[in-house]
């Protein structure tokens, strides 16, 4: 399956991304990327009773600060965020349910 909104290469800088009120969720990968490709029905799944939370899909890389400020090392990652802090994370992920407990965690108040 094609990547259906594709990973911008314009990413906000980290302080930007610390400071995102409210729930978050960081998907960092690339276009190109097979595992990437292979997980956007799983994500679409997940997100879908969940349409008010932010997703912002950062192409990641080489050079690229914002995946190396995550740690981010395989593609696609999948960072949580609750008022910029960090509450959840899945790497290459298997399938929408464990995307789906993250955002749950995520979207707590």
């Amino acid at each position: 399956m094609a990547t259906l909104t594709p990973y911008s290469s314009q990413a906000p800088s980290r302080a930007e991304v610390d400071a995102l009120p409210g729930a978050t969720v960081m998907e960092f990968g690339t276009n190109w990327c097979g595992f990437c490709q292979g997980a956007q029905a799983s994500i679409a799944k997940a997100f879908e009773p969940h349409a008010g939370i932010r997703h912002l899909k950062v192409e990641d890389g080489p050079g690229r600060p914002l995946g190396r400020s995550f740690k981010v090392k395989l593609w696609p990652t999948l960072i949580f965020l609750r008022d910029g802090a960090e509450v959840a994370r899945v790497v290459r992920p298997a399938n929408a349910a464990e995307i789906a407990e993250c955002l749950r965690i995520c979207a707590r108040r």
